[in-house]
């Protein structure tokens, strides 16, 4: 009987809990002019399919090594409820302006319309590469 309570328990338990897969930061959204960015100048080509795309802040930009690099990003949490749910595929490139930068990621408009309800948000994520 007790195994049983136990694993009732724990079922109910792991239903509460949201797993954590990769990396935890925060995003915000930037606009344009999005060129020249720092992997790409002022190619256009260099932006994926509907403008899912990023700067990355210091620790990521990784002297330049995140060029090109794709997150897989989800919005977790933030003011007044801000998350759609779902996540989106994004590719690095550029790296956040300014230094030190207030966020793991700044994100195109579209890639953060795309996770967020509010424009100007700032979000909590999760991401993996």
């Amino acid at each position: 009987m007790k195994l049983f309570s136990f694993l009732i328990f724990s079922s109910l338990l792991l239903k509460q809990v949201s797993l954590v897969m990769g990396d935890v930061g925060t995003a915000a959204s930037y606009g344009p002019p999005y060129i020249p960015t720092a992997c790409g100048g002022n190619s256009a080509g260099q932006f994926p399919p509907g403008n899912l795309f990023v700067a990355v802040n210091e620790g990521l930009w990784d002297n330049g090594a995140a060029c090109g690099r794709r997150y897989r990003i989800r919005c977790m949490s933030g003011k007044n409820r801000p998350c759609k749910g779902g996540s989106i595929d994004v590719k690095v490139v550029d790296s956040c302006p300014g230094s030190p930068c207030s966020n793991s990621l700044l994100m195109s408009k579209d890639a953060f319309a795309a996770i967020s309800h509010f424009p100007h948000a700032k979000i909590n994520i999760e991401y993996t590469e």
